[in-house]
């Protein structure tokens, strides 16, 4: 049985730099707005009918603008990539597009329409355009552990993590559950929890393991009054995590 190591010892990514958030919260470059489209037709719409056109609301414009980038992503991916079938299969499912970083030694899957991003002290981000808090992480750290039940059980290590990396001190945090999972012969950890800010709660996904002489972090989550819409498809991405041996 693995001997619980105190928090404090814990090889913990750094907190990522709130420096950051101003790219991370950027309108894409180069995306046009919806509500001029809307306006540019309005003219045609008056002509054909003698009904004015319908004013969309903030949540139908929001739709609207996500399906078109949705499709927009897809089609670019499926332009420059090209994978054959079969080996697309191995590697994604519908709806989601693979990362494979051999470098680094890991690949997981992120919904359609989400974009990298860059982020101080992140190896990879990807986040939907429209929802920022609906996003996935990767980080990697350099650890003298070869498993990660040297470090505890799964709810110490998950708490911990949580509370020094994952959300700032100002905000509360509540661990739902944490357990472990054995893929291929490897200990993963993987979490769910929820960080409330003022004005927002962030219900999350974690997972954790220890390989290749590195500590592994990937998280995902998304807004709690989106949670019940999101949570399948981020639990496909916390599920699809891996990590290789590198050589």
């Amino acid at each position: 049985m693995a001997t619980a190591v105190p928090a404090a010892s814990l090889p913990l990514p750094r907190r990522a730099s709130s420096s950051s958030s101003s790219t991370v919260n950027a309108r894409r470059p180069g995306v046009p707005s919806l509500r001029k489209r809307h306006c540019a037709v309005a003219p045609v719409a008056a002509a054909c009918s003698p009904a004015p056109p319908r004013q969309l609301d903030n949540e139908e414009e929001g739709s609207g603008r996500r399906q078109v980038l949705v499709a927009g992503a897809a089609a670019a991916a499926a332009f420059i990539s090209r994978p054959s079938p079969a080996a697309f299969a191995a590697e994604a499912k519908k709806g989601f597009l693979p990362v494979v970083d051999k470098k680094a030694g890991y690949s997981f899957l992120y919904p359609f329409g989400w974009e990298e991003v860059a982020v101080q002290g992140q190896d990879k981000v990807y986040k939907d355009v429209i929802e920022p808090l609906e996003s996935v992480s990767v980080n990697s750290i350099p650890t003298s552990k070869e498993d990660i039940r040297d470090l505890g059980p799964p709810d110490k290590v998950a708490e911990a993590l949580i509370k020094k990396v994952l959300a700032p001190p100002t905000q509360k945090t509540k661990l739902i559950e944490a357990k472990e999972n054995d893929v291929d012969g490897r200990a993963y950890y993987t979490f769910e929890f929820t960080a409330q800010a003022p004005n927002y709660t962030r219900h999350a996904l974690g997972a954790i393991v220890i390989a290749n002489g590195k500590f592994y972090t990937l998280t995902t989550g998304a807004n709690e009054r989106r949670w019940e819409k999101m949570k399948d498809r981020l639990h496909t991405v916390v599920d699809s995590f891996k990590i290789e041996n590198r050589i």
